[in-house]
């Protein structure tokens, strides 16, 4: 390490303290609370629980404190201590059609079955900023729309009473867990959904946008895009039968894409899916173009050799904790390494210029 630095270890110590220092920030403001991060910054909130695996709000908010709001470090301490908690076993499969939608939304049916909501987004503001935050007042009381609930069908459903989209196998299989099994391609859809819910939002936006302007030629309708609260059942042996242990809030969307059919496959839609914590409608929109671009094997669809297309690349570079470390352990020592090179460039030099001298005499 930087044993070679100004006082070694006291510096690393002070480093540390300068830090703490730097993250308190000035002490005539009043202290962030773990509290105020989990109500107002709730979209960080959610990206830090996707990303990081682990559906804990305030652990999340914690996370983005100690992180000086940089989200990949709060991710990062998210994961290395989901790492540390037990496994007492395995929920059930959540329910998103019984979801209680804050927000279900449809672009390809006007009258959706159900009803839409807008519910909280940003789609209709003016992106102007608002400087009546920073007076920092009382907001009053607007009106808004109840959630939706009950049995809340697909609108991919009522596709496919007609043969219009394809069927989706769901089967009866455990998916692979990628948080304890190494990742090995060709990987199955199940693990590339894994993937990507668990993938830097900024990758898989890129990738998905990559797709709709002409890399891989998917330019799909939503054909539903709901935000709400699941319940999460688990199976009680002693008990049995399942009992509701919590609830969890998830964005869920489902793409509706052309298929023009193959020699198995009469033409018809086909989708993409996406499924991440909270509300993250950004990143669950781009799951599913990613996901419907990474199906072209399945579907006998050409490859365009475009890189969202790609499955080893898109799945083994999404993921922003890898990325980090690999990117910054170059600012570590590397003092014997640049040695040898530095030797390596004088040789070639002096072998260069001696050369040179030779041909000039």
């Amino acid at each position: 390490m930087y044993v070679a630095v100004k006082g070694g270890e006291r510096a690393i110590d002070n480093a540390h303290s300068w830090l703490a220092e730097e993250r308190r920030g000035d002490t005539d403001i009043a202290e962030l609370s773990i509290a105020q991060i989990r109500e107002q910054l709730s979209i960080a909130v959610n990206r830090v629980m996707a990303e990081g695996s682990l559906y804990d709000p305030d652990l999340a908010a914690l996370a983005i404190k100690q992180a000086r709001g940089d989200m990949i470090e709060a991710i990062f301490l998210i994961r290395a201590y989901r790492t540390t908690l037990p496994r007492i076993g395995h929920s059930k499969p959540v329910d998103t059609g019984a979801m209680a939608c804050d927000r279900r939304i449809s672009a390809t049916f006007k009258d959706a079955p159900g009803g839409q909501v807008l519910g909280p987004t940003f789609d209709y503001t003016h992106r102007l900023l608002d400087f009546k935050l920073a007076a920092e007042g009382e907001l009053p009381e607007t009106p808004k729309d109840a959630p939706l609930k009950g049995d809340m069908p697909r609108i991919t459903e009522f596709l496919n009473r007609d043969g219009l989209i394809q069927s989706e196998d769901r089967g009866d299989e455990t998916p692979p867990d990628m948080t304890r099994q190494p990742m090995e391609y060709p990987a199955n859809r199940a693990l590339r959904l894994q993937a990507l819910t668990r993938g830097d939002e900024g990758f898989v936006l890129a990738m998905a946008y990559s797709t709709q302007r002409g890399y891989a030629k998917n330019h799909p309708f939503v054909g539903e895009l709901r935000i709400g609260t699941v319940g999460v059942e688990m199976d009680i042996p002693e008990l049995g039968f399942s009992v509701e242990i919590g609830e969890l809030t998830l964005s869920e969307c489902e793409t509706v894409n052309q298929f023009t059919g193959s020699k198995t496959e009469p033409p018809q839609f086909t989708r993409g899916y996406g499924l991440v914590f909270g509300q993250s409608e950004r990143k669950a929109i781009s799951m599913a173009l990613v996901d419907r671009a990474l199906r072209w094997e399945e579907l006998g669809e050409d490859n365009k050799g475009a890189p969202a297309q790609d499955e080893e690349f898109v799945l083994s570079h999404a993921d922003n904790i890898q990325a980090s470390g690999f990117l910054e352990h170059i600012k570590l020592p590397h003092y014997v390494d640049f040695q040898s090179e530095l030797e390596l460039v004088r040789k070639i030099r002096a072998e260069a210029m001696g050369a040179h001298r030779e041909a000039a005499e």
